[in-house]
């Protein structure tokens, strides 16, 4: 489980990364983004989904969302509160199915990640960044609008959500943390294809990052 992760790059990335999309006018409901050097469960993050820009044209739009898709019913049995989940790797499941089409799919921009490790001190982060030069990437998400109680004395509210896919750990992962990895997603392409494509071809994007493409930061 992949439950905190970093997004050190500024705004202006995030901008040339929904442009580089190539899939109409980029539209920033970001406001002033700061670097976020921990992003954990329930924090609000950026994700990039297909939306439409001031101009009611289609395209790629910059906007926060919190981190933690609603949770399936029998998760929530007895609960008054769903804090979410945060990686999802059952695709096939009816409780993800609804979430799957383009309009759902979303981006998640990240510099590093962490994985939590048992040491001789008991668990703690090891980071993992890209091994190329740019460490921007994007995890393959999925979010949705919702309305409930993630916090009790928050009450109830509406919010969008999102949360990100994990497969198999590649080379570089499954030495400290052999049961999953995030999907990431490195090339334009490849996100083009997360936000536009039909589930029979996007579903071939939930696999391992190639060997070698990640590093150990910390």
């Amino acid at each position: 489980m992949c439950n905190l992760y970093a997004l050190t790059k500024g705004q202006q990335a995030l901008r040339d990364l929904a442009r580089a999309l190539e899939l109409g006018p980029e539209s920033d409901r970001l406001g002033n983004l700061a670097a976020l050097p921990g992003i954990y469960p329930d924090g609000e993050a950026p994700i990039i989904r297909m939306g439409k820009s001031a101009a009611d044209t289609p395209g790629p739009v910059l906007q926060y969302a919190r981190w933690g898709m609603p949770s399936p019913a029998f998760a929530l049995a007895g609960k008054s509160v769903d804090r979410g989940i945060t990686n999802i790797r059952n695709t096939a499941s009816p409780h993800w199915r609804r979430w799957l089409s383009p309009p759902h799919r979303c981006l998640v921009p990240f510099t590093s990640f962490a994985e939590h490790v048992k040491g001789e001190a008991g668990f703690a982060p090891l980071w993992f960044a890209l091994a190329a030069a740019d460490p921007l990437a994007c995890f393959a998400g999925i979010a949705t609008r919702w309305t409930g109680v993630r916090k009790k004395a928050e009450g109830e509210v509406t919010l969008t959500l999102f949360g990100f896919l994990t497969c198999d750990p590649n080379a570089d992962v499954a030495p400290h943390h052999p049961k999953a990895m995030p999907v990431i997603l490195t090339t334009a392409e490849a996100q083009r294809a997360w936000l536009t494509a039909e589930w029979a071809a996007a579903a071939h994007l939930q696999r391992p990052l190639t060997d070698g493409g990640l590093r150990l930061i910390g």
